[in-house]
């Protein structure tokens, strides 16, 4: 009986199924494969036959086929779109997750298939992730359509999940578990029989029963040959077809090189075996690869977990009632009740009522942070104390908690300098050990060595490049979730290694080293009627103008009653103007404002007027943050730190006397700040430069690496390289040492992963090892790697006791 051409599956006697492929007929098992092939044919793909590596799963019938266009119509729906497709200009982009993925020419085949596609703007295929990332025109084709073609020649596409990724990552563990443990066993029983012959534990046995124990350790070693070590000859085709080779080509050789070998003596009865060495060598990879697989989840859970804390339900309030609903159904400006001890299901701004938030799931901070009306919260994190009502401001797929899995996936994508080096050298050293090994063979065998082919295969195994390609990546995995665990997000990894080369720190003031909590502690207004400052109609004016303001100081200018403000413009770093009722206004600092300002009103932090007269002048409050002080002392050993204001030199060297600060630059406008951290850089200075990433935007794009402190509801913005999910700039020498640590560590890494295959290359050579014990040392080289690295995601840093430091230096 024949087999289908497609799909591997027994056809039916007399099929009457068949599709030209290579100018040739092949039979096929129904007409769903029959149709699949056919198309496969007609969009000149056949070289998917000719490079896949395993057979395409059955396709579904005719009949099937349209059945699953119309349950997939349902994806055309906007209401569901919402959770998973995003909108660029007039075109849309989705993530797949995709089912029926074998090999690399199934992400061959998906990519030239869709790219044939009307309206198929951009495609790509993550082979090992199995997913597909595809923008389109929807108004030339539908995500439906999109889906419905992937189905037609066989995979299955349905929008990416973190809930998916995880049983993706169960699957992947169950089958690690399973190889894993018949490599063990398998090893254990081998192992036995070959010691008896090593050590003479059987004695004189006849070659009869050699032979018989070598056909059992045959039996037993073929399975984990070709299902154990399946995943090694798998990564090693893929490089092969992509015309590149990595370090399963030399593993994939090692062993299917002894295992042949073992045939071969087996069968003629002459020349040695080493059965056990191949079940050893399997065994101890895929453990590394194990606890490799093991530590990378460890890492990538800590930002994959925070979906965890996500409800499932909400409780919504319409006309004075409420009720249960699914959390992913709401929308912006549903009014949502929190009981306390619930989980915050959106992104939103508390209506009504006080209480207490714990974020720790965004900031690793347990202290809970008490929150009123007008102020965010953020889904997954938990109201503590009272009842609140919250007005959803963000749609699910923009909730904090997405965006923060996003920036590490973006940044996760980006590889450093060091990590793209390793990834090269690993490419050429494993050709060296290719021509090494080679090139041994020959030598020996022209010598007479009768173990020439086992010298080679030792020197396959012994020099494998496990180790030097985990160096870099883990390293870096563990110390990001080392970050985020203390709410501090990377949004590029090599910004770990930037920071390794910082010489200068400079601080924004307001919001940054103080608490950017804003009062008003004095006022004049040029109305001498008003009895009351906050009742006067020019504190009102005031109000209104700020109100249009992301500016901490715009929080001092509360008011519920403003007037309707016309032509707002904000002017970053100087203040705002807009019309009122026909006047226009102008509110900010003494520089701004037009009108001519006595010298007793230019100390004020915001002054009010028109084109010709002042209205009204206000004097602030702020006050250092708690940590800063700290934060400072431990900086100032090893950098360079200074603070860019715009606020007056006064006003800036009243709150920053006490800090030890080397630069201080004051009254500063935007193009100012541009110009300083500019002029640092020009003569081979590295800075860093912390604001809130609102008004700085500028300066922190010119900074060599730049921190937006607390701004977490501002995610979207593009300027800064880092953001501190908490307010506090207390994450900052730790962020550093952990920086410095992890390239020691990728240093140490690479220095051992080196050196062990330099030192160890001799000796193969010589032939002074056995498989078995290249097998051993090459295998114990990548373990220690990853635990080196795994070691990062401890919390690392200097804590500083900020009652002691203040009693040292003196600071009441």
């Amino acid at each position: 009986m024949s087999t289908c051409f497609h799909c591997g599956l027994d056809n039916p006697k007399d099929t009457p199924y068949s599709v030209v492929i290579f100018e040739q007929p092949e039979p096929m098992c129904c007409p769903g494969c029959a149709a699949v092939a056919q198309s496969i044919v007609d969009n000149q793909l056949t070289d998917f036959y000719r490079f896949r590596t395993e057979k395409s799963l059955t396709a579904p019938s005719i009949e099937e086929q349209a059945d699953i266009l119309a349950q997939l119509s349902l994806y055309d729906e906007p209401e569901l779109q919402e959770d998973f497709v995003t909108s660029t200009d007039a075109f849309q982009e989705v993530q797949l997750t995709l089912e029926g993925i074998t090999c690399a020419a199934c992400g061959w085949l998906i990519e030239r298939h869709l790219a044939k596609a009307p309206g198929i703007l951009q495609n790509a295929v993550n082979v090992s992730a199995a997913r597909a990332v595809i923008k389109w025109d929807p108004n030339i084709t539908t995500l439906a359509t999109i889906m419905a073609d992937l189905k037609h020649i066989g995979y299955s596409a349905y929008p990416f999940s973190p809930e998916q990724e995880e049983l993706s990552y169960q699957k992947t563990h169950k089958r690690f578990i399973k190889q894993l443990g018949l490599a063990g066993i398998m090893t254990m029983q081998v192992m036995m029989l070959s010691m008896g012959f090593y050590f003479d534990w059987l004695g004189n046995i006849d070659e009869d029963m050699r032979s018989y124990f070598q056909w059992i350790s045959l039996v037993l070693t073929t399975p984990v040959v070709f299902y154990s070590g399946s995943i090694f000859y798998l990564g090693a085709l893929k490089a092969l077809m992509l015309r590149g080779v990595n370090m399963d080509v030399p593993v994939s050789l090692a062993i299917l090189g002894t295992y042949i070998a073992g045939i071969k003596a087996t069968v003629l009865g002459t020349g040695e075996v080493f059965f056990e060495s191949i079940c050893m060598f399997v065994f101890f990879l895929l453990t590394s690869r194990f606890l490799e697989h093991r530590a990378r989840y460890r890492a990538t859970e800590i930002a994959s977990n925070t979906m965890q804390y996500m409800p499932v339900s909400a409780t919504l309030y319409q006309a004075g009632k409420t009720k249960l609903i699914l959390a992913k159904k709401l929308t912006i400006d549903d009014i949502v009740q929190v009981k306390p001890g619930e989980v915050i299901p959106i992104d939103g701004i508390i209506i009504t009522g006080d209480t207490q938030i714990e974020e720790s799931m965004l900031s690793g901070e347990f202290l809970p942070v008490d929150k009123g009306i007008g102020d965010i919260v953020y889904g997954g994190t938990i109201n503590q104390s009272q009842t609140i009502t919250v007005k959803v401001t963000k749609s699910p797929k923009d909730a904090l908690v997405n965006q923060i899995l996003n920036l590490q996936a973006q940044a996760m994508q980006q590889k450093p300098s060091i990590a793209l080096m390793a990834d090269k050298l690993s490419q050429y050293f494993v050709l060296a050990v290719l021509t090494i090994s080679l090139s041994t063979f020959f030598i020996w065998q022209s010598l007479g060595n009768p173990d020439a082919f086992w010298i080679m295969i030792t020197i396959l195994i012994a020099t494998c490049p496990c180790a030097l390609g985990l160096a870099t990546p883990s390293a870096l995995t563990s110390a990001m979730a080392n970050l985020q665990k203390q709410g501090v997000l990377l949004k590029r990894a090599d910004v770990l290694e930037e920071m390794t080369e910082l010489t200068h720190i400079f601080f924004d003031k307001t919001g940054t080293l103080t608490e950017g909590l804003f009062s008003i502690k004095k006022a004049w207004i040029g109305d001498d009627s008003a009895k009351d400052v906050f009742e006067s109609a020019a504190y009102k004016i005031a109000c209104s103008l700020e109100n249009g303001s992301e500016h901490p100081i715009a929080h001092a200018f509360k008011k519920e009653d403003l007037y309707p403000v016309e032509n707002l413009e904000n002017h970053p770093q100087m203040g705002l103007s807009g019309t009122i009722n026909g006047t226009k206004y102008y509110c900010g600092k003494p520089a701004f404002l037009p009108c001519i300002i006595p010298d007793k009103y230019l100390g004020a932090h915001v002054l009010l007027g028109t084109e010709t007269t002042l209205l009204a002048a206000f004097w602030l409050d702020d006050q250092l943050k708690g940590d800063s002080f700290s934060t400072v002392v431990e900086l100032n050993e090893h950098y360079t730190l200074g603070v860019i204001s715009g606020d007056t030199e006064k006003n800036v060297n009243a709150l920053v006397n006490d800090l030890s600060l080397q630069e201080i630059h004051t009254q500063a406008s935007p193009a100012d700040k541009l110009a300083i951290i500019a002029k640092h850089q020009r003569i081979g200075h590295k800075v860093m430069m912390l604001g809130d990433g609102i008004n700085d935007a500028p300066v922190l794009a010119q900074a060599n690496i730049s921190v937006a402190v607390g701004n977490a509801s501002d995610l979207a913005k593009h300027a800064t390289d880092i953001i501190f999910l908490n307010a506090s700039i207390q994450p900052v020498p730790k962020m550093l040492e952990l920086a410095q640590q992890t390239k020691r560590t990728i240093k140490q890494n690479f220095w051992w992963a080196i050196g062990y295959n330099i030192s160890v290359l001799p000796f193969a050579i010589m032939g002074m090892m056995t498989p078995w014990m290249a097998a051993l040392g090459m295998s114990l080289s990548s373990i220690i790697v990853v635990y080196n690295s795994s070691r990062l995601l401890r919390e690392t840093g200097v804590r500083t006791d900020y009652a002691n430091l203040k009693a040292q230096h003196n600071i009441k």
